[in-house]
């Protein structure tokens, strides 16, 4: 196996002070047939707060009789996030569940001690073609919570707050921030929030989060004098008091929450405080010891050789 490790983030002697800890740019990686934006985990930065992996996906066109087809594949030890802006996807998983994600929504999938599951463009959106945008984030689970029960939950659009704040609009889509609090039930402190600006917005990312960042979904925006475009990841130094100003109309994600009590690793996708547990998730997969999803048990995606 080899095994995704990061250097700590470099610091320049003699840098002006400011706000930003680390800059991440989306880098592009081929899934299932479309290239998709890999955010985290990167090389200068593990995770921001239990967030240890963040995907954007798309804006993509499918071509007429074309679609996402991910193959069900296995998760431990942590718990799935899909949010789309865009499109629809079918989710299916090894404990029954068969939902819809339609843009707004929230699904979170904790995985904990196993699950498998499988995300496909509906049939009824093949034969003309659709269009995909949105994100899949991972969020690592506590040590005392990483091998719980498997769960699905789905939280319609209209369940999340959604409000204005100055001129910019907010939606709170994981835990409390900005004096609301999202119906999903989380694990550790944390925060998710969709905020879209007009141009010359401003916005302050929450101050009561230990690790923070905003991720540029469209448009782009400034912090200090960093200019922040689409695809950029600015990550926070904890106690910073930094302001998003929108250079033009922008849509971000900000997110975080407290460090994780401990290292944590990740192997395809696995992840775990224990190497040795990721070992055994994988020799089970390789094995056939993980249950079938119902609806989709003729595919699944091999254990790779290598990450």
């Amino acid at each position: 196996m080899s095994w995704i490790e990061a250097a700590e983030p470099l610091c320049t002697k003699g840098a002006p002070v400011s706000a930003i800890e680390t800059i991440i740019d989306a880098r592009p990686r081929r899934v299932d047939g479309f290239t998709v934006g890999r955010v985290l985990p990167s090389a200068t930065r593990r995770l921001v707060g239990p967030f240890i992996f963040f995907d954007h996906i798309g804006p993509v066109r499918f071509a007429p009789g074309g679609g996402l087809d991910v193959r069900p594949h296995p998760h431990i030890n942590l718990a799935t996030v899909t949010y789309l802006l865009e499109g629809e996807i079918i989710h299916r998983d090894s404990l029954g569940s068969q939902q819809a994600i339609r843009p707004g929504a929230i699904n979170w999938m904790t995985a904990g001690r196993g699950i498998v599951h499988s995300e496909r463009t509906p049939a009824g959106l093949r034969p003309s073609g659709s269009g995909l945008h949105g994100l899949q984030l991972w969020v690592a689970l506590p040590k005392t919570h990483e091998e719980t029960d498997p769960e699905f939950h789905h939280h319609p659009a209209d369940t999340l707050p959604d409000f204005m704040e100055g001129g910019v609009r907010i939606r709170v889509l994981a835990g409390s921030v900005y004096g609301r609090s999202s119906p999903v039930a989380t694990f550790s402190p944390l925060f998710c929030v969709e905020a879209v600006l007009p141009a010359g917005g401003r916005l302050q990312p929450p101050l009561e989060h230990q690790e923070r960042a905003a991720y540029v979904l469209e448009g782009a925006v400034s912090c200090d004098a960093e200019r922040a475009p689409r695809g950029r990841m600015l990550v926070f130094k904890p106690g910073a008091t930094p302001v998003l100003h929108a250079l033009d109309g922008a849509r971000m994600v900000l997110l975080g929450g407290a460090a994780m009590d401990g290292p944590r690793h990740i192997w395809w996708n696995f992840v775990s405080s224990s190497k040795e547990r990721i070992e055994r998730a994988a020799s089970a997969w390789k094995a056939g010891g993980f249950p079938k999803v119902p609806g989709d048990e003729k595919e699944f995606i091999p254990l790779p050789e290598s990450v």
